[in-house]
């Protein structure tokens, strides 16, 4: 993309839109400054069936085995072997104080930290994001930091693109803003690259994770899964269509955001804006977790699906203030026992009818203006639903959540609109403006033991 608009605005605009209001974000132009609309040279209906998925536009690369862990770079942490490979904080590196700028609270922690092996991505990417999967019992948190090499040369400084935890008793879970090197920028949970026609590209990436603990507990999180997805998605307002494969619909539960306006406001002003914490929710239910009626207990027994209260909560970002950090969504559908997520791109259609013939739904963000999507009922500039099948006919049956009631949320959406909106990198407001779409992102759950049908999907993604 040559311009980055920061998600933050993307999607606390958007997500009130989903309540069935036009979303208005912040002006964004094209690069060159300009807000004249331009023609499309390939309409949305253009017809070039067939399309295969674009090569060299995406890259996985994820950790997770005891070989995995091993292979990185340790001070104080160390590899657990086992049914599920994993990393805890054995021997603590050092101590140290810090101030939870959401609190206010100081408190003293030790830590340690596994730094990843240098990954040269197969792609030099524009954008890079990075999930993990970890437990954080009461007392302890983690940090995700990202430092890379760019083509021209230089580094970036180790960017901080997350601070985490399961609850949010010890540290307000956040992601930290006005991180930049005049070259690259992180805008909440992504990295970006600010000037992408320059040519500039971020050719390999280290992580580094650090584990925090109360001092003398000896209490540790453990990570079963960190990685990132790199990627260099082509400017683009439409993308070639592709052939219907696949009729088959997954029986996923419903639940609508809208059915929760008004309830918890501290959490994004309600549920009108939980567009990302409902679609996980209906996910971590499709593969039969649920939260215990321990855990809903603080949630007011007048609401109906507590557990979507509970999904908002948890997922919750206290920098940008809402519930669409993509990392963090991934991170608390992995908090339920034997579960694996992650953010990913998708290449094509085609890769994510792979996924449902499997069995594995997938959640989607798009943004639309309410002309574009036939059957929607609304526009928005940053919106996530659930995919849950294909109709024989190839359009997209979506349980989205921007439904009045839960009987409501399964609706049927034309292939070609649907595709186009999704994959693209570029759109125009209703206002003739520029903005920017999310190009194929994705967040795809599935749990430890899995089918082997299951398992080859997600390796021919690259995700295991």
């Amino acid at each position: 993309m040559t311009s980055s608009t920061p998600r933050r605005t993307l999607l606390a605009a958007a997500l009130a839109a989903a309540a069935g209001t036009a979303a208005a974000a912040a002006p964004a132009t094209a690069s060159d400054g300009s807000t004249a609309v331009e023609p499309d040279t390939a309409p949305a209906g253009a017809d070039d069936r067939g399309h295969d998925p674009e090569p060299g536009i995406v890259d996985n690369r994820f950790w997770s085995s005891y070989t995995d862990w091993r292979c990185g770079a340790a001070a104080g942490t160390k590899a657990l072997a086992g049914q599920r490979p994993g990393l805890v904080l054995a021997a603590p590196a050092g101590r140290v104080e810090l101030t939870d700028p959401h609190t206010g609270r100081t408190a003293p922690w030790e830590y340690a930290t596994w730094t990843s092996p240098v990954h040269t991505s197969t792609v030099p990417a524009t954008e890079v994001i990075a999930s993990w999967n970890a437990h954080t019992p009461p007392g302890t948190w983690l940090q995700v930091e990202l430092s890379g090499a760019y083509s021209d040369g230089t580094t970036t400084p180790w960017y901080v693109l997350g601070r985490w935890a399961s609850g949010d008793d010890d540290i307000r879970r956040t992601s930290v803003d006005d991180q930049t090197d005049g070259k690259s920028t992180v805008w909440t949970d992504t990295f970006a690259i600010d000037d992408t026609a320059s040519g500039l590209r971020l050719l390999s990436y280290r992580l580094r994770l650090t584990l925090y603990r109360t001092p003398g507990s000896g209490l540790t999180p453990k990570v079963w899964r960190i990685g990132a997805m790199a990627s260099d998605v082509p400017d683009r307002f439409t993308v070639p269509a592709s052939a219907p494969g696949l009729a088959h619909e997954l029986i996923v539960p419903r639940y609508s955001q809208n059915t929760h306006v008004g309830q918890y406001p501290e959490y994004d002003n309600g549920g009108e804006a939980w567009c990302s914490p409902t679609s996980s929710q209906m996910i971590v239910e499709y593969w039969g977790r649920r939260p215990s009626a321990e855990e809903l207990a603080w949630v007011d027994p007048a609401f109906a699906d507590p557990q979507v209260c509970h999904a908002a909560r948890f997922t919750y970002d206290h920098q940008y203030q809402g519930c669409g950090n993509w990392p963090f969504n991934a991170a608390y559908a992995a908090t339920y026992p034997d579960m694996n997520a992650v953010v990913t791109r998708l290449r094509s259609l085609t890769e994510l009818e792979s996924l449902i013939r499997a069995g594995i739904p997938a959640i989607t963000s798009q943004s639309f203006r309410k002309d574009e999507l036939p059957g929607a009922g609304y526009g928005t500039s940053g919106h996530l639903m659930t995919v849950i099948g294909f109709t024989p006919t190839g359009d997209i049956i979506a349980n989205d959540p921007a439904s009045p009631t839960n009987p409501a949320v399964r609706r049927v959406y034309p292939r070609r609109e649907w595709e186009n909106i999704w994959l693209r990198t570029k759109r125009y407001d209703a206002n003739g403006k520029v903005r920017s779409g999310t190009g194929g992102v994705c967040y795809i759950f599935w749990p430890v033991r899995s089918a082997p049908s299951q398992h080859r999907a997600l390796r021919s993604l690259g995700l295991l």
